[in-house]
């Protein structure tokens, strides 16, 4: 059942299909798999991505994180919390590879896994391969495969919906696991601060504490329809979670929403000209990834960064999905050129194509653009 589409009562309970779900969540993925092949990093301050003075970090290592570095920080900063730290250009092709032995492991148990990224899945095990009748044995299985065939450490949350699972992973990391039982469900998450909640994001935790929700506890005492005049469509997902109840299916052909990629300058951008050409490469990654994936989209995304770090996003949706790279690098720099003269150098450069699909345009089809 959809989770907007239950009645407004407490009398639904998990006993009506009891599932059971494990997320796998690695630890300090991209930093990790350096550390493992690089003795010279292990036990210190890694942050992949980015350099000593420009862009930011794609992920830190534990040792880093102890500085307070965290993923998307600018690295200046992270530089200044830790002078120690090693930045580290990442190699997403031995990621990716990494992350497809990891799927293989869990295919070895289940069919229904939902990728979230290249480092955390979703498992359905309620109905498992190995006819194993425990979920927390398995999820202690599949970490153990983990070490032993990638070299890497991975926490599990293990509970009976995908919300629940998420939590969990949370709990011990690195390398743990955490079992949330139907039984302990309402209880745990009545106790739990919104802010920790997946899917509350810090603007809508600050909207949260100004009505007064610290807590599940909090939420849960909140109506229905009161949720849903505060927080539109999400009201009803506020109002099922505060309760323990996730009525979401893990999705093994979860359609990702979005493609994009980014720049961020060696030197910052001070041309109209030299963004222009700047956005050639950026875009010729995002279709080649719609290429070999086979979806298209309708919505293009622009996003620039000045040098101060303010940050601004332009985009246009066509009536149709975009047909070539050339009508989608027409549409991103049609997006650019109002933003000429720049209030600033530009530092960072980045496109996104949304509303993705597998609905190819006709052959025979022209994408006409309203500019």
């Amino acid at each position: 059942m959809d989770i907007a589409g239950m009645p407004e009562q407490d009398t639904i309970t998990v006993a009506q299909r009891q599932r059971k779900i494990i997320h796998v969540d690695m630890d300090a993925f991209y930093a990790s798999v350096e550390q493992r092949d690089n003795r010279e990093l292990r036990g210190k301050p890694v942050a992949v991505g980015g350099s000593r003075e420009r862009g930011v970090v794609a992920a830190a290592s534990y040792e880093a994180r102890k500085f307070g570095i965290h993923s998307a920080m600018p690295s200046v900063t992270a530089r200044r919390k830790c002078p120690e730290l090693i930045f580290v250009k990442p190699r997403f092709d031995v990621y990716k590879t990494v992350s497809q032995q990891i799927r293989r492991i869990f295919s070895e148990h289940t069919p229904l896994i939902e990728p979230l990224s290249l480092d955390e899945a979703y498992l359905d095990v309620t109905e498992n391969l190995q006819g194993l009748a425990s979920a927390t044995e398995i999820a202690e299985v599949i970490r153990t495969k983990i070490k032993s065939e990638t070299g890497l450490t991975a926490s599990a949350g293990v509970s009976y919906n995908k919300f629940l699972a998420k939590i969990a992973s949370d709990q011990n990391k690195p390398d743990g696991i955490f079992v949330i039982t139907p039984k302990m469900g309402p209880g745990f998450v009545e106790k739990l601060p919104v802010r920790k909640f997946h899917g509350i994001g810090p603007a809508t935790t600050a909207k949260m504490h100004g009505l007064g929700i610290e807590t599940g506890l909090d939420l849960k005492a909140r109506p229905l329809t009161f949720l849903q005049q505060q927080f539109g469509k999400s009201g009803p997902y506020y109002y099922w979670i505060a309760r323990g109840i996730d009525e979401r299916p893990v999705r093994p052909d979860r359609i990702r929403k979005s493609a994009g990629a980014e720049n961020t300058f060696s030197e910052d951008i001070v041309t109209h000209e030299a963004a222009r050409q700047a956005l050639h490469p950026i875009i010729a990654k995002v279709w080649r990834h719609c290429e070999s994936s086979g979806i298209r989209g309708r919505t293009v995304t622009l996003k620039l960064k000045y040098t101060d770090f303010v940050q601004i996003t332009r985009s246009r949706s066509a009536p149709v999905a975009v047909a070539s790279q050339a009508d989608m690098a027409q549409i991103a720099e049609a997006l650019l050129e109002p933003l000429w003269p720049f209030r600033k150098g530009v530092r960072l450069l980045g496109v996104t194509l949304s509303s993705l699909g597998n609905d190819r345009p006709d052959d025979n089809g022209q994408l006409r653009l309203e500019i």
